[in-house]
């Protein structure tokens, strides 16, 4: 069986830390359904952005919400079908994580049968490689990843599915766990396409199925895209290493990914707090909070930044009248979320109670 090498440090320690406290928050937000929805909609549509663009997917973050809403937009055909395909990956793991029992190799093989459709040839969709390959830098044409030959692949994705059932992996904290598996997939590299959106795929699914979902308000590869060679720099520093992937010690690559996961969730808790308005206002308001989009874009922007007059909220929602907003304005001055300061059209609205 697998057996992960590696080092809490006081890194790793920090980063848990940061992880454990965010989560928290954003668990016990006073959110009505709705906009769990919305907040759980828009990592999904950043989630498949993010994680095709960083493999090379030209669409805009725009053109990407536009096809996953079934809009036609003008662009290569490969582009567009990667979205759909990780959207439906991202639908995928849903039912994956809540599959009775425990890892199972077809889960991998299932990923990557959707994350590949009508981009490889069928009989390479979700059957392990039969061919040696090496990742190269596209620039400098030097080799970044010498993944194992491939007739070790189907032995290797054998012992991590072992470990990922074992006893002792269910005492390993669910991001370093999900962290293990996403390196380990990376360097093995067992199909020959679609194996970074799988290895973070997969990964995301033993962070679920871990029970770590975190109401699925989380978008880690925008994070992995927003600095690639941040990410394939922590990837190739473990490479350095022992030829055998199960030898190498994860240390340095944990002390990223925990690093990642932290950020990430810190920028989920303070959109989640903006809008629910901290404890006080759970206390104040009560946990389910009816209010409408525009209502919380509203709450949000004269969060932000303090207080706001007519003349800013009008550029918030610039599609609406100003008889709206004030209609909006007026429900939110009903239900004591946000106080009028001042009786002049130089009045400004702040939030309550602070």
């Amino acid at each position: 069986m697998y057996q992960p090498k590696y080092t809490i440090t006081n890194k790793i320690l920090t980063n848990i830390g940061k992880i454990e406290a965010a989560k928290e928050v954003i668990e016990n937000a006073p959110l009505v359904p709705s906009f769990e929805k919305q907040f759980q909609s828009d990592a999904i549509v950043r989630t498949v952005h993010h994680g095709t663009h960083i493999e090379g997917n030209d669409l805009s973050l725009l053109q990407t919400r536009k096809v996953l809403e079934g809009e036609s937009i003008v662009a290569k055909h490969r582009d567009i079908q990667e979205v759909i395909n990780y959207r439906n990956v991202v639908e995928l793991l849903e039912e994956l994580a809540f599959k009775k029992g425990g890892y199972e190799i077809e889960m991998l093989t299932d990923i990557h049968k959707l994350t590949t459709d009508k981009i490889v040839a069928d009989e390479e969709r979700g059957v392990f490689r039969r061919v040696q390959v090496v990742v190269k830098n596209e620039e400098t044409g030097e080799a970044i990843l010498k993944p194992p030959a491939f007739v070790e692949v189907p032995h290797l994705i054998g012992k991590l599915i072992e470990f990922l059932n074992s006893d002792p992996a269910k005492e390993i904290h669910p991001v370093l766990l999900a962290g293990i598996t996403h390196y380990f997939l990376v360097a093995v590299h067992p199909f020959v396409e679609g194996n970074g959106r799988t290895a973070r795929a997969f990964s995301t699914l033993v962070l679920i199925k871990s029970g770590y979902d975190i109401k699925r308000f989380f978008s880690f590869e925008e994070h992995f895209d927003s600095d690639p060679l941040a990410y394939y720099q922590a990837l190739a520093e473990v490479d350095k290493q022992a030829v055998d992937v199960r030898e190498r010690d994860l240390t340095s690559w944990l002390e990223y990914f925990t690093g990642v996961v932290a950020v990430e969730l810190e920028k989920v808790k303070e959109k989640v707090r903006r809008i629910s308005l901290d404890t006080r206002f759970k206390l104040k308001v009560g946990t389910q909070v009816a209010l409408t989009e525009r209502q919380m874009r509203l709450i949000e922007y004269i969060s932000d930044r303090g207080g706001a007059g007519m003349k800013e909220l009008r550029n918030v929602l610039k599609m609406v009248s100003e008889d709206t907003i004030l209609r909006d304005l007026r429900v939110l001055l009903e239900k004591g979320i946000i106080k009028k300061e001042g009786s002049t059209k130089a009045s400004r609205y702040v939030i309550a109670g602070k």
